[in-house]
């Protein structure tokens, strides 16, 4: 049996997507619903579309799903920045340390893949 590769990016966008999953649960219990919706969809998306990436039917369509989690990581920024900028939200600059590690990763794999 061969030893099971370990996949850096998955593994990461697993534990950020837990990590936004524990941030947008304190965001809802201080009320703040609507910014814990969007972070909620645009930090778990990148994870999901970086695994629906692993069974791509074409080398065009790995580096689609890539773009896709690239543009949700942009959004997931988005989100993140409002939160650390306001006086009114909790801040987590851990969060945003761990999407900009993500977002070097996803770029540079869409920039490799298109070799």
């Amino acid at each position: 049996m061969e030893p099971v590769k370990q996949n850096v990016i998955l593994d990461k966008t697993i534990d950020f997507s837990l990590k936004i999953i524990t941030y947008c649960d304190l965001l809802e219990s201080n009320k703040k619903y609507i910014i814990a919706r969007q972070l909620l969809k645009s930090g778990t998306s990148i994870g999901a579309n970086i695994h629906e990436a692993q069974n791509a039917e074409s080398k065009n369509d790995f580096i689609h799903k890539f773009k896709i989690a690239a543009k949700e990581i942009e959004e997931t920024k988005y989100w993140l920045i409002l939160c650390n900028r306001s006086d009114l939200y909790p801040t987590n600059h851990e969060l945003f340390k761990e999407l900009q590690e993500i977002g070097l990763i996803v770029f540079k794999i869409i920039s490799s893949s298109k070799k």
